[in-house]
């Protein structure tokens, strides 16, 4: 865990930056805050101590919450080391931390002379081919997408995709209900029927 003291310093470097990034003056900092200029300068430099009565308009002026102002965990280990996940002709590899909201993922498909089922689920899904041709049925449509290229499309529209010939890979990005419905792609059969997760 971070000593105060260093706390203290992350927390002045990101008010200094913040307001920098944001392109405000001192003095248009102030107006917003109804600090002084010179009580922000004093805070930025570590002339004055941190406390809330002047962190709370800092951050609202700004536009940051507070908890993230404060927050100094997590920067530690920033390397994400993928593991594979094999499910039939998908393997799957997952590029973002088990608890973000939005979720990046590397796919590997293998080639089937059976389409996936056609699925829909809540919000918008969006992949890059690295590698191969991929084939995506999306509602009545098949659109081939080809490597360097990407889709991005309405997840409420019945779809699915494939390898087309040759194995192919991917990165896409979506968010929780997009990881229920790609990468629990098969049901587990040791569950009833009505409890099994649908994409």
């Amino acid at each position: 865990m971070a000593e105060p003291r260093e706390i203290e310093r992350i927390v002045r470097i990101r008010l200094r930056s913040l307001r920098n990034t944001l392109g405000l003056s001192l003095d248009e900092l102030a107006a917003r805050t109804h600090l002084s200029p010179s009580t922000i300068s004093r805070v930025e430099t570590g002339k004055r101590a941190l406390s809330l009565d002047v962190l709370l308009p800092l951050a609202a002026g700004l536009h940051v919450n507070l908890d993230a102002l404060l927050d100094v965990v997590g920067d530690d280990d920033v390397v994400i080391r993928p593991t594979p996940n094999n499910r039939g002709e998908r393997t799957t590899w997952l590029l973002s931390r088990p608890m973000d909201s939005t979720i990046a993922l590397k796919m590997r498909l293998e080639p089937t002379d059976t389409p996936p089922d056609r699925r829909v689920h809540p919000g918008h899904d969006w992949f890059f081919v690295i590698h191969g041709r991929v084939r995506l049925h999306l509602g009545d449509r098949e659109i081939t997408v080809e490597t360097g290229e990407a889709a991005e499309f309405s997840t409420m529209t019945p779809h699915s995709f494939a390898a087309l010939d040759a194995p192919a890979e991917l990165v896409m990005i979506f968010d929780r209900d997009g990881q229920r419905a790609h990468t629990h792609h098969e049901p587990d059969h040791h569950e009833p029927e009505d409890h099994r997760q649908r994409g």
